[in-house]
């Protein structure tokens, strides 16, 4: 049964009111891929009652009163993806689609959905404690860079008039909130739970490390570096310290985070009851598309040791990995097996990065994840590598007589593929799961912009390819790969581009679709992007900002487009590389 969406659904249930209200930015999914629904569905099995106020009218306060007061406070989240990134494109221009909307239609969510949302309960309920959390809040609990108003902007807890911050995975800082709520304790003495973040007038009684305050951050850029490096040493639950960054008189106190779930608690989580299909009331606008992709896929795992540095993985849920336990992942997929829309097909079985299934190394789990040093690129010494627990559960499920394949659509960090000595993964990869082409992210081949992105060298990519494509041949398999690319990355100019260009050129690869750069909030390269320097050595880096660099660098990736010819052109004119421009083999384009 779908939780309550309706004020006659909670009528049914025979509740008077509810303990909590649930706000969300997307379309009611009650499916474990969807951080709402983990949160409502845990409430519940502790014995709340808890209400889904999905995608509510946010020009209509009698909205936000639809299932009355609620008893312990709101609960709210801008969805799975950010609001701004959700309603916008990179380059600023309103989207007209939302897959986790009804119809497929944008416009069911506002521009910063989480401040909103959150502004409108308080408009509602002057006194009900309010509580965000999802990806928005959790990206921008401290001070960030907003690329869409091009400034630094304050913490989202001031700014929306919340109570408290839940940040990362928020299992288990969302039901120490909500027993210590029902227990009479007050929002704001609510201070000591770890992965939350809130603010005070007082911070002279504990330990800490001091930001930059908001002031000095918009003094001077190097500040807004240099205290993203310290928060981005202070995400591990082991060894991380609580920060604190000063506004005025306030100050935001971000306490350590929360610690990962092992993998029997995790289990728990996916053994809730959820109907893992979008709410009834959406049949008619045709249902939620974004159900399709997950609704027999499967998540196994959490957490990325990868450390991409424009990916905020890292700054959300930490380098630590935990994972399913094979049984729960085989209860998960005879469930998916009894719908009767399943054709024999499991879409995915993964996590941020599907082959991550364990820690890195040994120290982690007693020491925290290294402040200083990454676990791949550069690669460690002390790094673990294994892909036995994960290839026995793709086994299992292979196994399995009413499945007819298994696929892996999430992301293979192919280095740490390459480093495992065992290729009996490897080889069952491109034997049994890939659905015609394997998408990997290489995203550049330039050296410096591998360097500065944080991804493995070009050598690294050129021997998974030869490699896939060995084996490919040795199972009479014909198979691709479509690699993820970027553009206008931080430390990318027209040279390298050009390089990237050439690269695609000779291997007779032609990407259909390349991603520009995008600022997002709290990712080390939207740090660089906008300071200009790198915040773990302070090293100035070059930064593509204008709009007509940013079209010729895509552009160079998609040279064959004859609509790019013309910026092709240009761009090798303007780098001195006409030699790109003739008849001969090795030219990018002709005269």
């Amino acid at each position: 049964m779908f939780l309550p969406m309706t004020k006659q659904e909670m009528i049914n249930r025979n509740w008077d009111n509810a303990d909590f209200i649930l706000i969300t930015g997307d379309a009611y999914i009650d499916h474990p891929s969807f951080g709402a629904s983990i949160i409502s569905r845990l409430l519940e099995s502790h014995g709340y009652k808890v209400c889904i106020l999905a995608q509510p009218d946010w020009k209509d306060v009698n909205d936000f009163k639809r299932f009355g007061k609620p008893r312990l406070g709101f609960l709210i989240t801008s969805g799975v993806v950010e609001s701004m990134v959700n309603n916008y494109t990179v380059n600023k221009k309103k989207r007209k689609k939302d897959v986790y909307s009804p119809h497929n239609e944008s416009g069911y969510r506002p521009d910063r959905a989480v401040i909103v949302y959150s502004n409108m309960a308080r408009q509602a309920y002057k006194d009900v404690p309010i509580i965000l959390g999802g990806i928005e809040a959790s990206l921008r609990r401290l001070a960030h860079y907003d690329y869409w108003q091009n400034k630094l902007r304050r913490s989202i807890l001031l700014d929306s008039k919340a109570d408290l911050i839940v940040y990362g995975m928020g299992e288990r800082s969302i039901i120490e909130i909500a027993d210590s709520l029902n227990n009479g304790v007050a929002i704001s003495d609510i201070t000591f739970v770890n992965g939350t973040v809130y603010k005070t007038k007082d911070i002279s009684y504990f330990d800490y490390l001091l930001l930059p305050s908001f002031a000095q951050l918009n003094e001077d850029k190097h500040y807004y570096a240099k205290s993203f490096k310290i928060q981005s040493e202070n995400t591990d639950s082991i060894n991380a310290s609580i920060l604190v960054e000063p506004y005025g008189d306030w100050y935001i106190v971000q306490n350590t985070p929360s610690s990962p779930l092992n993998p029997f608690e995790l289990d728990k989580v996916f053994d809730l009851s959820y109907e893992s299909d979008y709410h009834p009331i959406y049949e008619d606008s045709g249902g939620i598309k974004a159900i399709q992709e997950v609704k027999h896929s499967i998540i196994a795992n959490r957490g990325c040791s990868g450390g991409c540095n424009f990916c905020a993985l890292t700054y959300h849920q930490g380098r630590t990995v935990s994972a399913r336990t094979k049984s729960s992942i085989l209860r998960e997929a005879k469930k998916i097996i009894s719908d009767k829309e399943f054709k024999g097909y499991i879409n995915d079985v993964g996590g941020p990065t599907a082959n991550f299934f364990e820690n890195m190394c040994d120290n982690q789990s007693k020491y925290g994840s290294c402040k200083h040093k990454k676990c791949l690129s550069p690669k460690c010494d002390q790094l673990n590598v294994s892909h036995k627990k994960y290839l026995s559960v793709l086994r299992a499920l292979r196994n399995l007589p009413e499945i007819k394949k298994v696929f892996i659509r999430s992301g293979i960090r192919y280095d740490y593929l390459l480093l495992d000595n065992d290729k009996s993964f490897f080889k069952e990869l491109v034997k049994y799961h890939i659905s015609g082409q394997l998408r990997v992210a290489p995203e550049h081949i330039n050296s410096e912009v591998l360097r500065v992105m944080g991804k493995p060298e070009k050598v690294v990519y050129d021997d998974f390819v030869n490699q896939f494509n060995t084996y490919n041949k040795q199972f009479k398999k014909k198979q691709y790969i479509v690699p993820y690319l970027m553009s206008s990355h931080p430390g990318s100019d027209l040279s390298s581009a050009i390089e990237l260009a050439e690269y695609l050129h000779k291997t007779k690869q032609y990407p259909e679709q390349v991603q520009d750069f995008y600022p997002t909030p709290s990712t080390m390269s939207t740090v660089m992007f906008y300071t200009g320097v790198n915040p773990v050595t302070m090293e100035s880096i070059y930064i593509p900002k204008s709009d007509k660099e940013k079209k010729m660098q895509r552009a160079l990736l998609q040279y064959k487009n004859p609509k790019n010819k013309k910026l092709v052109k240009e761009a090798l004119i303007k780098a001195k590389r006409e030699d790109l421009i003739g008849y001969e083999k090795h030219c990018l384009i002709r005269p």
